[in-house]
C-alpha cells in the first residue's frame, strides 16, 4: 500500500467512527454529545473529572457538563467544593466523557479559569426552584449531621431568598481550556480507532495524530 493509500484508508476509518465529522474538535465533541443524547439512557452529559490535592493525590467523581463553547468545555459547582479548590490551587484538571452505549469516549486536558458572571447567572436561573435552593442550603464537600439538618437549611434558604434567589457568590462555573483533547472509538478485534489534537496554549494551532489502540 502506498503512503497515499494509507492516508486515504486513515480518513475512510476515521469517518466510519464519526471522528472527522470536522477539523474543529469541539464540534466533533458536540456531535457525539448530540449523538449520545438520543442514545444514552441516563445523563450524556456525564464526566469523570479529575483534580490532584497538594499532596499531588488525585481526586475524580462525577459532574455535568453543561457547555461546549468554540473554545472550552465548562461545568458548574460550589466553589467552597474539593474539586473547586482544588482547581483554583493546580489551575488545570482533565475528565473524561463515556458514552458505553456508542462505544465512544472523549479524553481532555486543560487549564481553567472560572465562569463566574453572566453566563453563571443565566445558567443558575435556568434551574429549578428547589435545585436554586439546594445551592444556598449546601456548604458542599463539608461533612452534614443529617439530612434533616439539610433539608431544613433548605427552607430557611427558601425564606431568605423568595422565590427567584440570586446566584450564590460561592456557585459558579468552571471553564476548561484545552490543550490535549482524544477522541476514543471502538474498532473490531480491539483495534480502536484513537485521535490526539494537542496545541501550546488556546490561541495555538491544532496538531492532529492517530494513535495506536
Amino acid at each position: 500500500m502506498t503512503t497515499d493509500d494509507s492516508a486515504t484508508r486513515d480518513g475512510q476509518d476515521a469517518e466510519r467512527s464519526g471522528i472527522f465529522a470536522g477539523s474543529d474538535p469541539f464540534a466533533i465533541a458536540r456531535a457525539w454529545l448530540a449523538e449520545a443524547e438520543q442514545a444514552e439512557p441516563n445523563d450524556p452529559n456525564a464526566i469523570a473529572l479529575s483534580t490532584v490535592d497538594a499532596d499531588g493525590a488525585p481526586n475524580a467523581r462525577m459532574v455535568l457538563l453543561k457547555e461546549i463553547s468554540d473554545d472550552a468545555f465548562v461545568f458548574y459547582t460550589n466553589y467552597g467544593s474539593v474539586k473547586a479548590q482544588e482547581i483554583d490551587a493546580a489551575g488545570k484538571c482533565a475528565f473524561v466523557m463515556h458514552w458505553k452505549s456508542l462505544r465512544r469516549q472523549i479524553r481532555v486536558r486543560g487549564t481553567t479559569r472560572r465562569e463566574d458572571g453572566a453566563k453563571a447567572d443565566a445558567y443558575y436561573a435556568s434551574r429549578s426552584l428547589k435545585s436554586r435552593l439546594g445551592a444556598w442550603a449546601s456548604d458542599q464537600s463539608k461533612p452534614l449531621s443529617s439530612r434533616g439538618a439539610l433539608m431544613a437549611r433548605v427552607a430557611e434558604a427558601g425564606v431568605t431568598h423568595g422565590p427567584n434567589p440570586a446566584r450564590p457568590p460561592f456557585w459558579g462555573g468552571f471553564r476548561i481550556d484545552p490543550f490535549e483533547i482524544e477522541f476514543w472509538a471502538d474498532g473490531a478485534f480491539r483495534l480502536h480507532d484513537r485521535f490526539r489534537w494537542t496545541r501550546l496554549s488556546p490561541a495555538s494551532t491544532w496538531a492532529v495524530e492517530r494513535l495506536n489502540p
